[in-house]
């Protein structure tokens, strides 16, 4: 005898059925990079400082990338085109300013090292994020092209 899938809580599948779940959660994944854009964007000399200070020359084109990836890639996810590279685009950046900024392996014990190890990992969990949306909007691709015939 087979066991039944188990079935979600009623409230679980209102909020997965409302329309615009996706989107908010979409929203909440990068809304950080957006809000960090704007700040860099409004605040250029802190921007050029901050690239400088992580090592990265020269740091006005690294601030400017910066801003322009943290601009391209949430843009690309909300609007559900090309996601596969607006989540690329952010999964690399994210990487790359894990490796750059958390490099807690070159750090001695201590509470520093702890925050960058903590701050490394949850780089990580957004990276695998990034992939999650790309997978999701991968089937809603593929399940609209199955359903035209």
């Amino acid at each position: 005898m087979t066991a039944l899938p188990a079935r979600d809580p009623r409230f679980v599948a209102a909020i997965l059925d409302w329309r615009w779940t996706g989107f908010v959660a979409r929203l909440a994944l990068v809304g950080a990079y957006l809000l960090g854009a704007i700040v860099k964007a409004s605040d250029w000399s802190a921007a050029v400082a901050e690239q400088a200070h992580f090592g990265m020359h020269p740091p006005a084109l690294w601030a400017a990338l910066t801003i322009a990836v943290e601009i391209v890639g949430p843009l690309l996810i909300l609007s559900g085109r090309r996601v596969w590279l607006g989540a690329g685009m952010l999964g690399v950046f994210t990487l790359l300013a894990a490796i750059t900024a958390n490099a807690f392996w070159t750090m001695p014990p201590g509470a520093e090292r702890f925050m960058a190890t903590n701050a490394f990992f949850e780089h990580f969990g957004l990276i695998g994020g990034f992939v999650l949306a790309a997978l999701v909007a991968e089937a809603d691709q593929r399940r609209k092209a199955g359903g035209r015939g």
